[in-house]
């Protein structure tokens, strides 16, 4: 289900109120979006095996599969469009939940409509700078440690030749990290160029993602050489390793 090129201007919404979809698809194409729509989880993951789209917006509260399965089977079939959650639960652990399912942002209703525009712009914000800089051959491909990274794949081979498949956030950390090879990088950095630093209620979620890169790519991910802690403050990435 690895989604083709994305329509750059096209928005999926899957709401299973049509009132409330119809007045999010209107403010979406009055913001010069093109839009789809779908009324439940099935639905939407029959529309994105044929279609393609810039950014899907997801209630979680479905009839039939919600919307932490629908972003999940998305991620495991290896398809990153971003996801932006609804939902009426606004608990910081449903928050949290949905965000490591593999979304990209999440808002409680009721919601204001410019907020939710604002949040739609930030995520393809976000997005276009991931895509830009991956953009080149030089670019694109990270190795360090006996590691190769393909930023555009979501692919990696490890030290040991195991293949890898990235979700987009453990990728978008690793380019960051990579952009500022040798420098400490903060968990508030990270949070707000990968996320969007409202997003989430603790920045030990960005920890979270670190123990999944370094047991990706270290050889020893309790003694890391290229992941470095930086207590208090963050990681500082190094392609060479730490002796």
């Amino acid at each position: 289900m690895s989604a083709p090129a994305p329509v750059v201007s096209r928005v999926l919404v899957v709401e299973d109120d049509p009132h409330l979809a119809a007045g999010v698809m209107e403010n979406l194409r009055a913001e010069g979006y093109e839009v789809a729509a779908a009324g439940d989880g099935p639905a939407a993951l029959e529309w994105l095996r044929r279609e393609s789209c810039a950014l899907i917006v997801l209630d979680v509260m479905l009839p039939g599969l919600d919307g932490f399965a629908v972003c999940r089977t998305l991620r495991d079939a290896g398809n990153n469009t971003p996801v932006l959650f609804l939902t009426a639960r606004g608990d910081p652990a449903d928050r949290v939940r949905g965000l490591e399912a593999g979304g990209d942002d999440y808002l409680a209703k009721p919601f204001h409509l410019k907020e939710f525009l604002l949040r739609v712009r930030a995520i393809l914000k976000r997005w276009d700078w991931y895509r830009g800089a991956s953009a080149t051959a030089a670019t694109a491909v990270l190795a360090f440690g006996g590691n190769e990274v393909d930023f555009r794949a979501f692919r990696a081979r490890a030290w040991n030749g195991e293949a890898q498949e990235l979700t987009e956030k453990e990728a978008m950390i690793l380019k960051v990290l990579a952009e500022h090879t040798g420098e400490i990088v903060s968990r508030e950095d990270l949070l707000e160029r990968v996320w969007g630093y409202d997003v989430f209620p603790s920045t030990r979620t960005v920890d979270n993602f670190i123990l999944r890169l370094r047991k990706r790519f270290e050889r020893d991910p309790a003694s890391p050489r290229h992941f470095l802690t930086v207590w208090g403050v963050g990681y500082r990435f190094l392609i060479e390793g730490e002796p």
